[in-house]
C-alpha cells in the first residue's frame, strides 16, 4: 500500500487530539447478493454480482425516499438506512469453475457482511465535518483498472493480508499472491470532498475528489471541491485461507466478480439513507477516538439478530451460489494491465422477487405466514419435533399435521417444530423478509428456516394466504378451505365440520381450529377421508346445520 501507516497514524494522532474522532459501525448481515448496482445500471440488471448491505428500501432504481421508507437494515444505526456495496470475491478453482468466497465467520456464505468506517478527518484546525445531503450516491474505485495507475483514486483501494497474530505484513494495491491465514481484508476509501452542487454525475465521481496533496485520507478539500464532508471507509475480510489447499499454478486464484484478478478494480458504491439531521449531530457530539458506535448518543441501534433478520429476495433469475462454470453476467477474467474490455451481453430482464416459502394451499390446506425467529433455550414451538437429513417443507407439515398440530415450523434445514399458537414475540415482523435462507435437507431449493429463524407454516381456517414479500394478493385464497389430509383431532378421534355460523369448538371444546365449510362442499370434503361417515345432527336454528363427520381412527 502506498500509504500503509493509514491506521497507526491515525490511532496516534487521536490519542494526542479527540478531533479525529469515526465511528464504526459493523453490516453483520449482508441484505442481497446479485446483480444490481442503482448507481451505475439504475432499474435493470446490473454487468455483475454485488454483496449489498444497509437498508431493506433498496431496489433496483432506489430513491431516497425509498430508502428512508426501509423496515430495517442489514447494519447496526437504525438511523442510517444507506446502502453499501462492493463486487462478490471468487475462488477460481483449476478446471475454470467459481465460486463465492465467504466473509470470514461465515462458512455457510448466507449472511456476511461488512464494516463501514465514518471517519472525521478536519483538514485544519476546526473545520465543521458536514453530513451528506438527502439524494446524495457517490462510486469509489474504478471496475475496470488492471494496474496501479499512482493517482489518489488508485491509491484508495487497498488489501490486509491478515496473519493470525504473526507480525503484520504491509498493504497492497493489489490482491496478494500468497495465503492469508486470517483471511484478506479489502479496503476501499472514498472521496470526501463536495462540490456542493450535484447530488451525483453521469460517471458517480466527478462531483466529488480526494484532498488535494499526495494523500486519499486527510488534507484540504480542493478550492472547487469546498464541502468537506465525513469520509467513508469500507472493510470486507474475506475467508480465503478455506481455500489454502486448493491454490495451483503461480498465480493467486481469487478474482472479483467483474473479472478482476488483480484488485486494481475493486470499487463500491453509497447511496445515502441517512436521516441527515442525526448524522450531522453525530458529527459534531461523537468525538471518541474508539470507534464505538453504541457509546455514540446521537444513535440508536439495532440487534445482530435484527441485523441479520434485514434481508431482500432476490429479483435477477440466476443462480449467485455455489460453484459456477462462469461468472455471472458476461466477465471473463482480464489480466491486464490494459483496461478491462466491456463485453457485450444479452440483456437480462429483472424478474419477481424469489419467494422463500412453498406454495401448500391448495395441496395441503396450509399457508405461509412468515419467517420468525428461535432461541435454542427457549423454542418457539415446543409441542412436538423431530429432525431428517431428508427434511422438506412438506414433511414437516405431514408431521406436524398427522399429530393435530395447528403450527408447523422448519428450521436450519433440518428440524421440524409444531404447535397449536405462535407467541407474539416470535411471529414475523411486518415488512422484514427475515433470514430463513437455509436450503432445506431433503430439497435444496426450498427453504428452511435458518439460524435462529424458523419458517412458519399454519393450518388454514376460513380462508388462506401465504406472506409474500413485498406483500401480493395473489397468493391469498379467500374461498373456505378444508385440510384434505383430514389431520386427527384431540376429541376421540373424530373431526368436526362446521359451517362459518357454527365453529367445530361446538362439538369438541378442547379442538381449537375452526373448519368452515359451506354445507354442499361436505360430501367431497369427505370424500378425502377414506372411512368416514357422515350423521346430521338437530340443527339449533334453521339457518345452521351441524355435521359430524365419525371415523376409524383415521382422522
Amino acid at each position: 500500500m502506498h500509504s500503509s501507516t493509514f491506521f497507526f497514524a491515525l490511532g496516534l494522532a487521536w490519542t494526542i487530539t479527540p478531533i479525529w474522532a469515526y465511528l464504526r459501525m459493523s453490516c453483520p448481515g449482508r441484505l442481497v447478493r446479485e446483480r444490481l448496482d442503482p448507481v451505475v445500471s439504475p432499474g435493470v440488471v446490473s454487468g455483475h454480482v454485488h454483496t449489498i448491505s444497509g437498508g431493506s428500501g433498496f431496489a433496483p432504481n432506489i430513491t431516497y425516499q425509498q430508502a428512508r421508507a426501509s423496515k430495517c437494515s442489514s447494519c447496526q444505526i437504525k438511523e442510517d438506512l444507506s446502502n453499501y456495496w462492493t463486487p462478490q470475491l471468487y475462488f477460481q478453482a483449476q478446471n475454470g469453475s467459481f465460486i463465492p468466497v465467504p466473509v470470514a465467520g461465515d462458512g455457510s456464505d448466507l449472511n456476511g457482511g461488512m464494516i463501514v468506517y465514518y471517519l472525521q478527518r478536519p483538514g485544519k484546525q476546526g473545520e465543521k465535518l458536514k453530513t451528506f445531503p438527502e439524494g446524495f450516491r457517490m462510486l469509489a474505485g474504478d471496475t475496470f483498472k488492471r494496474n496501479f495507475t499512482g493517482d489518489l483514486a488508485a491509491k484508495a483501494v487497498t488489501f490486509n493480508c491478515l496473519q493470525n497474530g504473526s507480525p503484520p505484513l504491509p498493504e497492497t494495491n493489489a490482491l496478494p499472491n500468497y495465503n492469508c491465514p486470517g483471511g484478506l481484508r479489502a479496503q476501499l476509501f472514498f472521496p470526501s470532498c463536495w462540490n456542493g452542487r450535484d447530488l451525483d454525475t453521469p460517471d458517480h465521481r466527478s462531483h466529488v475528489s480526494y484532498f488535494n496533496g499526495t494523500e486519499y485520507n486527510s488534507g484540504l478539500c480542493p478550492s472547487n471541491f469546498p464541502i468537506h464532508m465525513v469520509s467513508i471507509f469500507f472493510e470486507v475480510l474475506y475467508d480465503t485461507n478455506r481455500f489454502k489447499d486448493m491454490w495451483y499454478g503461480n498465480q493467486q486464484p481469487f478474482v472479483f466478480a467483474n473479472g478482476d484478478p488483480t484488485g486494481y478494480g475493486f470499487h463500491g458504491d453509497f447511496v445515502n439513507g441517512w436521516d441527515t439531521n442525526v448524522l450531522q449531530n453525530a458529527i459534531d457530539n461523537c468525538n471518541a477516538n474508539n470507534g464505538d458506535v453504541s457509546a455514540c448518543s446521537a444513535v440508536t441501534m439495532f440487534s445482530v439478530d435484527e441485523c441479520n433478520a434485514c434481508k431482500l429476495p432476490t429479483v435477477v433469475a440466476e443462480n449467485t451460489d455455489g460453484w459456477q462454470r462462469s461468472l455471472p453476467g458476461c466477465n471473463p477474467v482480464q489480466n491486464g494491465p490494459a483496461y478491462a474490455s466491456r463485453v457485450p451481453c444479452p440483456v437480462t430482464p429483472l424478474s419477481d422477487p424469489k419467494k422463500n416459502y412453498v406454495d401448500l394451499i391448495r395441496s395441503k390446506g396450509w399457508e405461509y405466514t412468515g419467517c420468525g425467529t428461535d432461541n435454542i433455550q427457549m423454542r418457539t414451538f415446543t409441542l412436538k419435533s423431530t429432525s431428517s437429513n431428508t427434511m422438506t417443507v412438506e414433511s414437516c407439515i405431514d408431521f406436524c399435521s398427522s399429530a393435530g398440530y395447528t403450527y408447523a415450523g422448519v428450521e436450519y434445514s433440518a428440524e421440524c417444530y409444531c404447535d397449536n399458537s405462535l407467541p407474539a414475540s416470535r411471529a414475523p415482523k411486518d415488512g422484514i423478509y427475515g433470514g430463513c435462507n437455509f436450503p432445506c435437507a431433503g430439497n435444496s431449493s426450498q427453504s428452511c428456516g435458518g439460524s435462529g429463524f424458523i419458517s412458519i407454516y399454519h393450518r388454514c381456517t376460513t380462508s388462506c394466504k401465504n406472506t409474500d414479500f413485498p406483500p401480493t394478493s395473489s397468493s391469498s385464497s379467500t374461498a373456505p378451505v378444508a385440510s384434505p389430509s383430514c389431520p386427527k383431532n384431540n376429541c376421540n378421534n373424530q373431526i368436526f365440520v362446521s359451517t362459518a355460523s357454527v365453529p367445530a369448538q361446538t362439538f369438541c371444546p378442547t379442538y381449537t381450529a375452526t373448519w368452515n365449510v359451506a354445507a354442499s362442499a361436505i360430501p367431497s370434503y369427505l370424500g378425502n377421508c377414506s372411512g368416514d361417515s357422515v350423521k346430521n345432527t338437530a340443527a339449533p336454528t334453521t339457518t345452521t346445520t351441524r355435521v359430524k363427520a365419525l371415523s376409524a381412527g383415521t382422522v
